[in-house]
């Protein structure tokens, strides 16, 4: 069961941080891009490109925030009906008997709202632990990775829209 949480926490934390990092490389480059267009599409030489590089540096922390919040709330819905180990997260229904197939963002809202306060209480629990050192963007994104495992753990035996199933 042990592997179970793992392979299942290094799943999500691998697409978690792939799909965070495209995103924000994107968007970021986009920005870039659209500030050199207003610019007048001046000449690249060193200084312009130094200005553009610093103007990509600083969109990069808050974009990457954003899309860490919007690929958080989407990864929950990829750790469902995926079998790892042997075992697989089943997501129920409201009656709790009927195993939910084809999953929704709506069929996720309660055991999202729960996971992400999990996730909100484990990584202020790990901001207090480290007395607020190195409080970044960068740094959260590793406090979400190490709290995410311990939030599934934890999500399976406190919603009851969870189960873990042989597969």
């Amino acid at each position: 069961m042990n592997k179970f949480y793992f392979f299942l926490w290094l799943n999500w934390s691998k697409q978690l941080s792939v799909n965070t990092i495209i995103l924000s490389i994107v968007i970021t480059f986009l920005i870039t891009f659209i500030t050199y267009i207003k610019l007048g599409l001046v000449e690249l030489d060193a200084k312009n490109i130094e200005a553009l590089l610093d103007i990509y540096k600083f969109y990069f922390s808050i974009v990457f925030s954003v899309s860490l919040l919007f690929i958080l709330s989407r990864s929950i819905k990829y750790i469902f009906n995926v079998c790892i180990c042997g075992y697989e997260l089943k997501l129920l229904s409201c009656d709790k008997t009927n195993v939910i197939e084809s999953i929704g963002y709506g069929d996720l809202v309660k055991v999202w709202r729960k996971w992400f306060m999990l996730l909100i209480w484990l990584v202020a629990i790990c901001m207090i632990v480290t007395l607020f050192n190195f409080f970044n963007i960068y740094a959260l994104f590793i406090f979400i990775l190490l709290s995410g495992y311990l939030s599934f753990i934890i999500l399976i035996s406190r919603c009851k829209k969870v189960k873990v199933v042989r597969c």
